[in-house]
């Protein structure tokens, strides 16, 4: 007797489901896992092979990228500067870009493929976004559009600080995605990179975005000319802006957008602070285009009061030397009628804000988008040259330099820690002491170490060891430093 029609659908949609799990390769480490299920994240236009992957170390999905070369020999001849390359990218880490995690090279006897592990971002790119959106809505929200923003040029103003600038030279609104809690991730962030540093008869699995004409419009004039820069970058975000205010720019199909389409979505902008903004981004003479950096200062992006933010970037910083519910504890005992700031005017009445004109639970929510980079922090800190990528910079002079063989590195890791707890206790024989550290990194993973004391360990040692082999973001070594240090004054200054 044959099976209902839905039963055998169902079984044919578990079977699809087992298929696409299957795990079809692992990394030399056993740390990564390749299904057979396909991604299109766009993380890098031109590379094809890009499979969704499993981090059995996190619990995480990642992308599986692979870049293929046919001519092996080729390769081999520049697999030293492959590698430096992807060295340095690995080190490239700012919340609004898409991590690149892990990489290894694969060199069988004919061809040979690059491998790297990168963030997967599940919710799709702002172009996917603001279709779905359109379906409901004449335009986008401003205040979405204004933590859009200020996040993409977050990114933008990271890289071209660095020394020298590292370009994008392909954003689209396909290259940008966006997760469900409304945090914005730049991808294909490494496709001029790899086109300068892949030499000429290396580049041909390499293409971008510009060579689809529906994403033309994206690109200034001067865009593939030697003299190309950063200003690149300005005019392609200022065209992001415009789609996303208005939602699409219309388009004949799949042909290139005119630019009597453009004008229209120009006029239909009714703010006049959001109109200046984008067309500043969209003169044609790069020179007169603004910075990333002084994008992030215009009047239009202003939507949290600058002291509000710098508070809430100062409390998360410090966090880790706070129970874990500080907020919830902290509003259960205030009294909501107390004033907690005035203002004296003279000859007029004084204004005063009580604690009951406070809405805690938007405070919570407000300290999380925080913590997730929703509202970077960047007005307040002048561009720092960041000195990465090395293989950006004009190559130096070929020198030969004896090599020594070095151990494969640890993983970088790559999360801040949110809270530190410490104990220290004598152990049995009371001749050292037992030290248990309790970590807990910003996506809430609990790192527990255990480790018993040496009289020659010092608090910077400990804290230089846990960088050293993953244990903790180097960032925030000299505060566990000190966090230690503390630790160790308050038990061995206390009474036996």
């Amino acid at each position: 007797m044959a099976a209902p029609e839905p039963a055998r659908r169902g079984r044919e949609r578990e079977d699809e489901s087992e298929d696409e799990s299957e795990i079809l390769e692992e990394s030399p480490c056993g740390r990564w896992q390749k299904r057979r299920e396909q991604v299109n994240q766009g993380n890098m236009p031109g590379i094809q092979s890009t499979f969704l992957a499993m981090d059995t170390e996190e619990g995480v999905e990642v992308v599986w990228n692979e870049l293929h070369f046919t001519d092996r020999k080729a390769f081999k001849a520049h697999e030293e500067k492959i590698q430096t390359m992807f060295e340095q990218l690995v080190l490239v880490d700012h919340p609004n870009i898409v991590k690149l995690h892990k990489y290894w090279l694969d060199t069988p006897e004919s061809k040979a493929r690059v491998i790297f592990i990168t963030e997967y971002v599940s919710s799709g790119s702002l172009k996917q976004f603001l279709k779905k959106t359109k379906k409901n809505h004449k335009a986008m929200n401003a205040r979405a559009w204004k933590r859009w923003c200020t996040q993409i040029l977050s990114a933008l103003s990271f890289l071209h600080s660095c020394n020298p600038p590292i370009i994008h030279g392909n954003l689209t609104s396909d290259t940008i995605f966006i997760q469900h809690n409304g945090l914005i991730k730049i991808g294909s962030v490494w496709h001029r990179v790899f086109s300068n540093a892949i030499p000429d008869d290396l580049r041909s699995p390499i293409r971008i975005e510009r060579e689809e004409q529906r994403n033309l419009h994206f690109f200034p004039p001067e865009y593939g000319q030697v003299a190309d820069g950063t200003a690149v970058d300005i005019f392609s975000f200022g065209m992001c802006a415009l789609e996303m205010a208005v939602l699409e720019i219309q388009s004949n199909g799949d042909t290139r957008v005119t630019e009597e389409a453009i004008a229209r979505a120009r006029h239909s902008l009714s703010d006049p602070n959001m109109r200046e903004f984008i067309l500043s981004c969209l003169v044609l003479d790069p020179a007169c285009r603004p910075s990333a950096h002084n994008l992030l200062f215009h009047r239009v992006l202003f939507e949290v009061h600058s002291l509000k933010l710098l508070a809430a970037h100062c409390f998360i910083q410090h966090q880790y030397l706070m129970p874990e519910n500080v907020v919830e504890e902290k509003t259960k005992v205030i009294d909501l009628n107390m004033v907690m700031a005035e203002i004296h005017r003279t000859g007029r009445p004084r204004v005063q804000w009580r604690y009951s004109e406070v809405s805690f639970l938007e405070l919570d929510k407000f300290l999380e988008d925080v913590r997730n980079g929703i509202y970077p922090l960047m007005n307040f800190a002048a561009s720092r040259p960041l000195g990465l990528p090395r293989v950006l910079a004009p190559p130096p002079e070929d020198a030969r330099k004896a090599k020594t063989p070095t151990p494969e590195p640890f993983d970088v890791e790559t999360r801040k820690v949110v809270q530190m707890q410490c104990n220290m206790e004598m152990n049995e024989d009371r001749a050292q002491w037992h030290l248990t550290l309790l970590l807990v990194l910003e996506d809430k993973l609990h790192r527990q170490l255990s480790y018993d004391l040496l009289p020659t360990d010092s608090s910077k040692d400990l804290a230089t060891e846990l960088v050293h082999y993953g244990f903790i973001h180097e960032d925030d070594c000299e505060k566990l430093a000190a966090f230690l240090e503390s630790t160790f004054h308050k038990y061995r200054s206390a009474p036996p």
